[in-house]
């Protein structure tokens, strides 16, 4: 009963919702959270802050790096920034402050890339949207008060290694069965959603590799969690910079010019890759990713 309500309410909305009408919201959540952070926040920054060196220009790369192969595969933005800032020195609660910053306008620019070129599946997204948002800003929440989000990653990355297998597997049958299966998507989005907010990272990890070793449409699934982690990100971002304010203002420049930069390419990537290509990709970047950050937590 409660399932056919939701899935009423979901396809009553996406059918009122446009594609237009997201990318215009997208547009004006970023510029709200601009006027914010330029009234509130950059009265604040020393001079220090506008000073312009070679860290700067080495979180540009990061930054662009990071973001292509998150346009282009769904996953490991946050996760290879956080790493990047982790060894750079930030504490976890500052670094996910900082990932998820720039992330506000690298996965805008993103999801408005693929919106654009068709990688996008509307009832998908309002089926990660609600549940992504709220555990999101729930994990933020308590990242910003009492959690330490190092303690959970481990298991997390273990898990992440068997579904990078699994979906590695899948990519080298002879045919590669691709069919839509969207049934647990909203436990998906909340699951990712809280990770992501006290790891750093997490959401395309979660989201992106389940529905496509599910056997969804690897272009479509990208793109869509692509898109609807803007939102997710948006108030991930805001409740953490309430709590620790905006520090390393040279730092999440950087990661946003280079994000920027790279977020239509990742997009159009994507819709050119095969699908089959696709699955190898995520499977091994999964795999890698997660086995070092195992390594790392046991050395």
């Amino acid at each position: 009963m409660i399932q056919s309500v939701r899935a009423k309410v979901i396809n009553f909305t996406a059918n009122r919702i446009t594609a237009r009408h997201i990318s215009i919201g997208m547009v004006f959540l970023k510029l709200v959270l601009v006027a914010i952070v330029l009234v509130k926040y950059l009265p604040t920054a020393s001079v220090s802050d506008w000073h312009v060196d070679s860290t700067f220009f080495w979180f540009v790369l990061a930054g662009f790096i990071a973001q292509i192969v998150d346009g282009a595969l769904g996953m490991a933005y946050g996760a290879t920034s956080s790493a990047v800032l982790l060894g750079y020195g930030l504490s976890p609660k500052l670094a996910s402050a900082a990932v998820h910053s720039a992330e506000v306008f690298t996965t805008g620019v993103s999801g408005l890339s693929h919106i654009k070129l068709g990688n996008f599946d509307k009832p998908l997204f309002f089926k990660l949207i609600v549940p992504g948002v709220l555990s999101a800003s729930l994990g933020a929440f308590l990242l910003g008060t009492v959690l330490d989000g190092g303690y959970i990653r481990p298991f997390i990355n273990a898990y992440l290694l068997i579904l990078g297998a699994i979906i590695l597997l899948k990519s080298v049958r002879k045919k590669l069965e691709i069919k839509r299966n969207v049934k647990h998507a909203p436990v998906l989005a909340a699951f990712g959603g809280f990770l992501d907010a006290i790891g750093g990272g997490g959401w395309g990890p979660i989201v992106t590799s389940n529905l496509i070793s599910k056997g969804n449409a690897p272009a479509k699934v990208i793109g869509t969690v692509n898109t609807a982690e803007f939102f997710v990100t948006y108030f991930s971002a805001g409740i953490l910079i309430y709590f620790t304010g905006i520090q390393s203002w040279q730092i999440i420049l950087g990661l946003i010019l280079g994000g920027s930069l790279a977020a239509p390419l990742g997009a159009y990537i994507t819709k050119k890759i095969p699908q089959k290509t696709l699955f190898v990709i995520v499977g091994l970047l999964i795999m890698i990713t997660s086995l070092y950050s195992l390594l790392n937590a046991f050395s």
